[in-house]
């Protein structure tokens, strides 16, 4: 079988590029592109594939080989236009057509999937961009009706888009998606220490950590924190500036704890290891998750984990979260006291979350993706 995929999100990236390493800053549907896309050259050598870029691959995607092939072509609208005059030309290379993100270009030729990670635009409409909105809904339309199946990470996103789109439950198919492998780390050269002298980390703190935007619940958390009166506790949030971010920004002065809460933008991958390392707690206090990694992440490093009671946040955490309402900064603060305040509870909350993290890899994701894959061909 030949499979043609849409590998845009996996080398354009939204939040600018890793000062270090000049890669993507990749997160949401450009991590989910590029992890299945890897995934899928280590675990299938039968079927060949032709990877679809706007430029040319990163060094860190796969390299080309007698069944994995880079077609790489510049131009205006890429997806919707651009893409669709390459996939009529050529319509005879290939079998069936994969867009590991939420559009479809208008023209594909062949039987296609795509993936939705979330529809958070329909719950929280007030909360994006008018023109990210209307291209959400427009083009979203589209694609969803074009689309001969629906690839989304979690139960709950699933019947959010069955019920939402008015979909049958055979078109739409759960892969979860997976946590990083990541490089052993001396952590001996990451210390607390390390992080106090460059972050002038020197108290005990929560961590928080995601893209800074409405959706995060980040005011509500820094409210929350604002509650607990402990003068040796900081919070600490890690992330890329999103979008709304006035009020987030905001927030610590409005609820008088301007000094107790900092923001870091700039974090290496194995400075943000040892953050989760040496957090009394990870708390994640969004209003809606089309899955929710950085709880699996936290888990990984051995962070106790606090998350909101709603989507798709219980299906990640499992019994080894604590949960809380997410829209109740009293139910916020008095789960994190709980959780602060109680060794015992945080040692037990790690090695479940040990447990609970090793349920997820992206072999296994990738796995799942190419048995829908060859399904849709065999039909």
């Amino acid at each position: 079988m030949k499979i043609g995929i849409n590998g845009y999100e996996a080398v354009v990236s939204r939040f600018g590029f890793d000062k270090k390493t000049g890669l993507p800053n990749r997160v949401g549907s450009g991590e989910f592109c590029f992890q299945l896309l890897n995934n899928l050259q280590k675990i299938d050598k039968r079927n060949e594939y032709f990877i679809y870029l706007p430029k040319a691959p990163t060094i860190d995607m796969p390299k080309e080989s007698k069944n994995w092939h880079y077609v790489v072509f510049s131009g205006k609208l890429w997806t919707l236009l651009g893409l669709s005059k390459k996939l009529l030309k050529d319509k005879n290379k290939i079998d069936i057509f994969f867009s590991p993100t939420h559009y479809l270009p208008f023209y594909v030729g062949k039987p296609s999937i795509i993936s939705i990670l979330d529809v958070s635009y329909l719950h929280f409409s007030g909360l994006f961009k008018k023109k990210d909105l209307y291209q959400l809904k427009l083009w979203g339309n589209f694609s969803i009706g074009k689309a001969k199946k629906i690839i989304t990470i979690s139960k709950s996103s699933k019947n959010d888009i069955i019920k939402s789109y008015g979909l049958s439950a055979e078109k739409v198919e759960v892969v979860y998606p997976g946590i990083k492998l990541e490089k052993e780390i001396d952590m001996e050269k990451i210390s607390m220490n390390d992080l106090k002298r460059k972050f002038g980390i020197e108290k005990d703190y929560i961590l928080f950590v995601g893209t800074l935007q409405p959706r995060k619940n980040i005011e509500k958390l820094i409210e929350a924190f604002s509650r607990l009166k402990r003068e040796n506790l900081d919070l600490v949030i890690v992330g890329k500036k999103g979008w709304m971010i006035e009020d987030i920004l905001a927030a610590p002065e409005k609820y008088g704890v301007l000094n107790k809460v900092k923001f870091l933008e700039s974090v290496s991958d194995e400075e943000l290891h040892s953050f989760y390392k040496n957090a009394i707690c990870f708390v994640l206090p969004s209003l809606y998750e089309g899955f929710g990694l950085p709880v699996l992440e936290a888990m990984k490093y051995g962070c106790p984990v606090l998350t909101s009671n709603v989507s798709s946040l219980p299906e990640a955490g499992g019994d080894a979260a604590v949960y809380f309402d997410p829209k109740n900064a009293k139910d916020i603060a008095e789960k994190i006291d709980s959780v602060v305040s109680n060794e015992k509870l945080r040692k037990e909350m790690v090695e479940k979350g040990y447990r609970q993290a090793k349920k997820f890899s992206w072999e296994k994701s990738a796995r799942e993706t190419l048995r829908i894959l060859e399904g849709l061909s065999s039909k």
